[in-house]
């Protein structure tokens, strides 16, 4: 089969790779339908995440059909098609119990497109299916589906309530890509009384507003300011931080009020300075985390009831094998406007099978 190869920083490539196959009696293999890419893999591209080995296929999102599974797999079976988590789960460590599966210390947590092969392939080998897939019902098309593998369950557990979002509150959301932006529409979901989002790409906080943002600024004018004239100087309840820069991070813990809430979802590369000499007195909650999915069930029923904006991020399609083409559209997403660029040929009708 063919897959998207990390071979260093800087490079990566669309070529012939050795088929999957099950190597746990838990495994199980996906055909791949629909595919994304995550800024997550351009920081790996970047070299920011050192774990990854070069010659492993990247990618943690996808949509599919699974083809085979192993013998103790119980909940899906050939035929099923179903969304691949970016988080796989064994189930039974201590983390595991508490839904912390982000964190899985039985061999799972965020692997995929990691410390093993990944889903921006033809096929995927997926560890610990029964936790690690979910099947999908007909009426959520594969756009929409693919965008619940990750950026919706981030930007919703990641910010959204690890920011503790509540009816009434001021939620400024700093950056305006695909976290961001799925930032934007859960945290919606609470009846904040506004949201507002930073971003230095007209394009995208264009987006935003179409998204629900009640007010955008420009990240390089002084958007403290604006923050401060709409809270009469308070500051925002709960800041996101949707980049994973040190100067976004920094941003943030100016624009929150005392006994607010900064949410960090971005993936950082590089140190970022914490001003305990001005936030130690301000009673100020920072949260960090890597996204556990323990959501992905509830934002399933909510796509699937139409309560998700999911497949309006979507901003380009390609079929799978022009998956260098894609990287590069998306890269400079400032240039080509890209939010989310879906990969794969269309959903097939599912048919029922008739029974006896």
């Amino acid at each position: 089969m063919k897959g998207y190869v990390f071979h260093g920083p800087g490079q990566g490539a669309w070529e012939e790779v050795a088929d999957p196959d099950l190597q746990e009696a838990t495994d199980a293999i996906v055909r791949v339908d629909a595919v994304t890419i995550c800024g997550t893999d351009l920081h790996i591209l970047k070299g920011d995440v050192s774990e990854v080995r070069p010659g492993t296929v990247l990618g943690h999102e996808a949509v599919g059909e699974i083809v085979e599974v192993g013998s103790d797999v119980r909940s899906v079976r050939p035929g099923d098609r179903v969304l691949v988590s970016c988080i796989s789960a064994c189930g039974r460590c201590r983390y595991c119990r508490e839904a912390m599966y982000g964190q899985c210390r039985g061999g799972g947590g965020w692997i995929l497109g990691h410390l093993v092969n990944g889903t921006q392939a033809e096929y995927v080998r997926v560890p610990f299916a029964d936790l690690s897939v979910h099947a999908l019902p007909g009426s959520v098309g594969n756009e929409d589906a693919v965008l619940l593998a990750d950026i919706f369950p981030t930007a919703y557990e990641v910010g959204v309530l690890n920011g503790h979002v509540r009816p009434g509150d001021t939620v400024v959301v700093v950056g305006a890509g695909p976290i961001g932006l799925a930032a934007i529409a859960t945290a919606q979901l609470f009846a904040p009384e506004r949201v507002v989002a930073v971003d230095v790409a007209a394009p995208r906080l264009e987006a935003a507003r179409k998204l629900g943002a009640e007010a955008v600024a420009d990240a390089s004018e002084a958007p403290e300011q604006l923050i401060a004239d709409l809270t009469d100087g308070l500051g925002a309840d709960v800041v996101i931080e949707a980049v994973g820069v040190p100067e976004t991070f920094e941003l943030c813990t100016r624009m929150v009020r005392p006994g607010g809430h900064v949410a960090n979802v971005g993936v950082h590369g590089k140190p970022a300075t914490l001003h305990l000499e001005d936030l130690w007195i301000k009673n100020v909650t920072i949260t960090t985390g890597l996204v556990d999915t323990h959501s992905t069930p509830t934002l399933l029923r909510m796509a699937a009831a139409g309560r998700l904006p999911t497949s309006q991020l979507v901003t380009h399609g390609f079929p799978l094998d022009r998956m260098e083409e894609a990287y590069e559209v998306f890269s400079r997403a400032g240039d080509t406007g890209a939010l989310k660029v879906v990969l794969g040929g269309p959903q097939r009708e599912v048919v029922p099978v008739p029974t006896a």
